[in-house]
């Protein structure tokens, strides 16, 4: 179980990753996140940004070291890592790292409800899928192998794991469709037959009733 962290935003932890590396002001801090491409690994609102700054300052994980002023602009507060800022992200990247949580794609939550489209137009729309998903694996492997030829590997493993992700989804989704397709897919029959007659199988409404029934009820 994940502990309770001073500060739990995930854009706490970019920062810290962008400070390890040497004292900056906050927009050189969101620049350098940009430029990273930060913002597409992990889930954060840059609204927020300067509130997380203030909270990091504030429990001891970074510091104020100097203002700088550039040209007419307003003074800038320039920001170092602490040593409990540099234990914090090391703990918080075991933690990412060794512990699975779930997680709640969009794509999951259209597949639980997958039964409220007609067989037909499913199967097709998740033929579509398949194909924008065969593109962009296509072009993510293309980009990968280009990047490292510059880059070292290591800074580019989140972006092996998406790849992979995303095989392995096109691979799932190749043997669904497959099954779809022989019409071998298990309950196919009653799913077509709602919705052509409109009738509820049988089996589907007992179900519902079994697993929505209160444990105690055993009327």
């Amino acid at each position: 179980m994940p502990k309770q962290r001073k500060v739990g935003n995930l854009l706490a932890l970019a920062v810290l990753s962008a400070l390890v590396q040497r004292p900056m002001h906050p927009y050189e801090i969101a620049t350098a996140l940009r430029s990273w491409g930060k913002d597409q690994d992990m889930e954060f609102k840059w609204g927020s940004f300067y509130t997380v700054i203030r909270n990091m300052d504030k429990h001891d994980m970074i510091e104020a070291v100097e203002s700088v002023r550039e040209g007419r602009r307003p003074e800038r507060t320039v920001y170092r890592i602490t040593d409990a800022g540099r234990a914090e992200l090391v703990d918080w990247a075991r933690e990412l790292v060794s512990t699975p949580m779930p997680e709640q794609p969009r794509f999951r939550a259209g597949l639980s409800v997958l039964a409220a489209l007609h067989p037909d137009e499913a199967t097709e729309l998740l033929r579509q899928r398949l194909d924008l998903l065969d593109d962009a694996i296509r072009q993510d492997r293309a980009t990968l192998d280009g990047h490292l030829r510059e880059v070292p590997r290591l800074f580019l493993v989140e972006s092996e794991y998406d790849l992979a992700l995303r095989a392995a989804e096109a691979a799932w989704l190749r043997t669904l469709l497959a099954e779809l397709t022989a019409g071998t897919y298990p309950g196919l029959d009653s799913w077509r037959a709602y919705h052509e007659t409109g009738d509820v199988p049988a089996e589907l409404t007992e179900l519902a009733e079994r697993t929505g029934r209160p444990e105690h009820d055993t009327d």
